[in-house]
């Protein structure tokens, strides 16, 4: 059964916001079935070469070749975080913790606050 999901965007620089409702599938063969192998596929593809050019664009900035780049991300997997050929501990831990929940957020920011104390007693 498909899913319904309310999208929303703001043009800031014209104060205005629009939410449409949209009909999406439940799973990626319910999407498959709803608009079709190729729509999906292409709309996967522009989302995961988005994902790449980022990546890309931080390597650029980690001073890593063209060479160091490929190796990096030549084997990268649509769906899998890719950072220097591993996950990156920092950045996993970020994006954690746009998900927890207040109370979740305050004890790791505890959890950070014992660890950097402890760091400065060394």
């Amino acid at each position: 059964m498909p899913e319904v999901k309310e999208i929303s965007a703001k043009s800031p620089k014209l104060d205005r916001e629009t939410a449409v409702v949209v009909n999406f599938g439940e799973n990626v063969d319910e999407s498959i079935d709803m608009f079709g192998g190729e729509a999906v596929n292409s709309n996967a593809y522009a989302n995961w070469r988005v994902t790449l050019q980022a990546a890309i664009r931080r390597l650029h900035e980690a001073g890593k070749t063209d060479d160091e780049i490929q190796d990096t991300l030549g084997d990268a997997k649509m769906g899998v975080a890719v950072t220097g050929g591993r996950v990156d501990p920092i950045q996993a831990a970020l994006a954690k913790a746009k998900t927890m929940s207040p109370e979740e957020f305050e004890a790791f920011i505890e959890d950070l606050r014992k660890v950097a104390a402890a760091k400065a007693g060394q």
